[in-house]
């Protein structure tokens, strides 16, 4: 039940690539956590040259003109080692997706307590009643 963003420059990916990203980022999360790949929150917003800006080597990289940027919004009570596999799946699963190399995925991990989540109904379905 993770939730993506992800930032993509425009006219760099057909649609069919961004299908394919939008199924390979819920497939991250159940072959890293176990969590059901049916469990799909993904959105995908583009941006003009002059709107998404990533140091092309920052920490040694070596950024395209294709790069990214995902942002997981996930329960916060999770590990470290959760955390280290889970961006490796998603980075390995997004670049195969979008036919770009791993330096390209720059992903953002942002915990969340649990019961902030709302699926809907305007109900805090995860919020016990202790919160």
């Amino acid at each position: 039940m993770p939730v993506f963003q992800v930032h993509l420059p425009e006219q760099q990916f057909s649609g069919e690539r961004k299908r394919a990203l939008a199924r390979a980022l819920p497939e991250a999360l159940h072959e890293a956590l176990g969590i059901p790949a049916a469990d799909q929150f993904v959105a995908l917003t583009t941006h003009g040259p002059d709107e998404l800006f990533l140091d092309p080597g920052y920490m040694g990289m070596q950024r395209s003109e294709r790069a990214i940027i995902i942002t997981v919004l996930f329960t916060a009570e999770r590990p470290l080692a959760d955390k280290r596999k889970l961006v490796a799946v998603i980075c390995r699963n997004a670049a195969d997706a979008l036919g770009i190399e791993p330096d390209d995925v720059f992903i953002a991990l942002m915990p969340v307590p649990k019961e902030n989540f709302s699926f809907g109904r305007g109900e805090l379905q995860l919020a016990s009643e202790s919160n």
